[in-house]
């Protein structure tokens, strides 16, 4: 008796290894994240939509990225082992096999892109396949490769807004262009802001993220500061198409010229300590920009 409660014990621990390594698998924050500004795309394409719509949205949205994020994790199993940040990640550790993580990734994706094609419309769906493809088997290979990489990976980054806004219109509009525009850039100081911080982790798997030789110097602190400034003026083409009002484009400058002063301090010290500031900057400027817009569109 005793013997089969340790055995039943047992049993229901591994399970729920299993479901908390699925979960984990999913990147849960970085896709909440996705849904969210797919979530947005849809508000501000279809302002008097259903909530349940938005809801379904999102959840496409994170059932795609986490698909995607997958196809990710599977590609780079064994160079998750050399880094600190992934090492203890459930492929990395064993806790799922190569197979059982392949399968959730193909019932996320086709779930999450027929969704879309069922509910919303295809064109909708086609461009999340296509943001899947672009994120699991050409960003992650060329991370090892060229900086290049950053580039890449900032389109299917970027698409979530005008996916969302595509879902509610049933078409690509210059406002939708403007969506994936704002995103597109904010990509830039985002993801170098996050490679100067964990590049010394980056170097043992040989990733190549950083755009300038040398890596964490004054010229890459530059160009972290030009794409920053890029997002002023994008900041406010919502009010100049009739997307949002004079409050979001405000909003939207100030937090632009906030998140453009910490790239001096970074372009000054060239420290670690700037570049976090940079990376939680970024964390805050996008949702409270997108939020204005939808807020001062409704």
């Amino acid at each position: 008796m005793f013997v089969q409660e340790i055995a039943s014990s047992t049993q229901a621990s591994t399970a729920m290894s299993k479901v908390s390594a699925y979960i984990q698998l999913l990147k849960l924050r970085l896709s909440s994240v996705v849904a969210f500004s797919s979530a947005i795309g849809f508000l501000l394409g279809r302002p008097d939509g259903r909530w349940v719509d938005t809801c379904l949205v999102m959840l496409a949205g994170l059932l795609v990225t986490g698909s995607a994020n997958i196809i990710n994790q599977i590609l780079e199993k064994d160079l998750d082992k050399l880094m600190k940040r992934t090492a203890k990640r459930p492929l990395p550790k064993g806790v799922l096999t190569v197979t059982e993580a392949t399968v959730y990734c193909l019932v996320l994706g086709v779930a999450g892109i027929a969704l879309l094609g069922f509910y919303f419309n295809w064109l909708s769906a086609m461009l999340s396949f296509l943001s899947l493809l672009l994120y699991g088997f050409f960003y992650t290979p060329l991370k090892r490769i060229s900086p290049i990489c950053v580039f890449v990976g900032a389109i299917p980054g970027a698409l979530p807004p005008l996916i969302g806004w595509v879902a509610g219109t049933g078409y690509v509009g210059v406002e939708a262009l403007i969506l994936f525009g704002i995103q597109f850039i904010w990509q830039f100081p985002h993801f170098w802001a996050i490679a100067w911080v964990l590049d010394d982790d980056y170097k043992k798997a040989g990733f190549k993220m950083l755009p300038m030789a040398g890596g964490k110097n004054l010229k890459t602190a530059i160009q972290i500061m030009i794409y920053t400034l890029l997002l002023i003026p994008l900041g406010l083409l919502p009010l100049q198409f009739g997307m949002a009002g004079k409050t979001s484009a405000f909003v939207a400058v100030v937090c632009g010229v906030l998140f453009l002063m910490q790239t001096f301090y970074l372009m000054h010290t060239c420290s670690k300590r700037a570049a976090m500031n940079i990376m939680f900057g970024s964390f805050l400027y996008l949702p409270i920009v997108q939020i204005a817009f939808v807020v001062d569109r409704l």
